[in-house]
């Protein structure tokens, strides 16, 4: 039990660092111009992302999960649901935008379970 809650922990936080690395990289080009806080603060976060995503795949791995399918579709879902959470938009999107994003991630879950080795 507490490696599972282990492998959550550290997907979140890789989920949260790859995230935050995708909306600072959206702000890199704003204006027209290059902005390099932007930049560096993408790239540290992406950089911890890769590290939580080491972290959890070696927690994964001791369970047998070694598919590179089912890790992937781990750290995207991690991932999709910090973007949408950090943007703070998911909560004015459409009702049905909402649905469709909860039928992609029971969709993701579905092909994490079944592709799993």
């Amino acid at each position: 039990m507490v490696t599972l809650l282990w492998v959550v922990v550290l997907t979140l936080l890789c989920g949260l660092g790859d995230a935050l690395g995708f909306v600072y990289a959206a702000r890199v080009w704003q204006d027209g111009a290059f902005r390099w806080a932007e930049a560096l603060r993408s790239a540290l976060s992406f950089q911890f992302g890769v590290l939580m995503y080491w972290l959890a795949l070696r927690e994964l791995a001791q369970w047998g999960v070694v598919s590179p399918e089912a890790q992937t579709l781990v750290w995207f879902g991690a991932t999709i649901i910090g973007v949408a959470a950090l943007s703070g938009r998911v909560l004015h999107w459409p009702l049905l935008d909402q649905g469709v994003a909860v039928l992609v991630l029971a969709g993701i879950a579905w092909l994490l379970l079944r592709t799993a080795e």
